[in-house]
């Protein structure tokens, strides 16, 4: 069954699928779902079990010679307790002024995380997350899809956040997530003098069996791997761009730490808290495919003013 992505539309609630021109295998008008979900499954255009599960809920339809998928389902907003924060004035409103959209459309959302802002709750109820305010921008759009986050960033971390607003696009981040498709790329002011402009650090993550919030390099822990550049060199300290190519708790972190120039600010891995209450990193760029079309998708997040004003002090030292 050949089906032309770019010429699929969002109908309400539904994703609608038209005949592409001179298609021999197209479901006849009026064909049981049974037979349209066989047809769906061997296109492998969609993850099986979204198919499957969009059959089993009464999902798939022909309306003429069209497809209907249900892929746009609305969250019940009673039962869902992310809405029901939602329907709140803001927790911290001067904070949530900034978690601005980076980019937008039906099937994602990539809102700009501030610092001092938390991805999810830690517990339940917990207000002024970023997952509340990205329920909340689609509460005030009239478009509540059920809104999940696909990867986090540290509380005091800033920069792009990806969100699925519906199960085809969840499916299909996360499984790019777990591929290493979706290609982060940060940049932090390390304390000191790198020795080399440009590297990798490959060192195992796990659990510090001394401190419970903290993280370790550990011969027994995860893989991970972060690769860096020298952007800027200052007296003291270096602005350094970096690209993650696993995404380990704490990693940048612990890794430019361990090799002896912690992030300025990050007092949990000895990093100088004089000049920055909270570590200096932020989240430049986010790059990913388009969870239906597979097209290339970036969104920039500007550098936030705490990390310009330090930037600035540190070329005037």
């Amino acid at each position: 069954m050949r089906i032309d992505l770019a010429s699929a539309r969002r109908e309400g609630e539904w994703l609608a699928l038209v005949r592409p021109a001179g298609s021999d295998d197209w479901p006849e008008a009026g064909s049981h779902p049974h037979e349209v979900r066989k047809r769906l499954l061997a296109s492998s255009l969609f993850p099986a079990k979204w198919i499957n599960r969009l059959f089993s809920v009464g999902g798939i339809r022909m309306e003429g010679e069209r497809v209907l998928l249900h892929a746009f389902p609305a969250a019940h907003l009673d039962r869902s307790e992310l809405y029901r924060m939602a329907a709140l004035p803001p927790a911290n409103p001067k904070l949530e002024a900034l978690a601005v959209p980076l980019w937008e459309d039906d099937y994602a959302l990539v809102l700009n995380k501030p610092a001092g802002m938390r991805v999810h709750g830690a517990s339940p109820g917990e207000r002024g997350t970023l997952a509340e305010a990205a329920a909340r921008h689609c509460l005030l759009a009239g478009d509540p899809q059920p809104v999940r986050h696909i990867h986090r960033l540290d509380d005091d971390t800033s920069g792009p956040v990806l969100f699925a607003k519906n199960d085809l696009a969840q499916w299909r981040l996360d499984e790019a997530m777990r591929g290493k498709e979706v290609d982060r790329r940060y940049v932090a002011i390390v304390q000191g003098r790198l020795k080399a402009s440009r590297g990798t650090i490959d060192l195992p993550i796990g659990r510090d069996r001394h401190h419970r919030s903290r993280r370790c390099v550990t011969r027994n822990g995860d893989a991970a791997v972060t690769h860096y550049e020298v952007a800027e060199q200052f007296r003291s300290a270096a602005l350094v761009r970096i690209r993650l190519e696993t995404g380990r708790t704490h990693q940048i972190r612990v890794h430019f730490s361990h090799i002896g120039h912690p992030l300025l600010g990050d007092g949990l891995y000895g990093g100088d808290v004089s000049q920055l209450a909270h570590q200096a990193l932020h989240g430049e760029r986010l790059l990913f495919r388009h969870p239906l079309t597979g097209e290339p998708v970036e969104a920039q997040a500007v550098r936030p003013a705490w990390l310009d004003r330090l930037i600035g002090k540190l070329r005037d030292s």
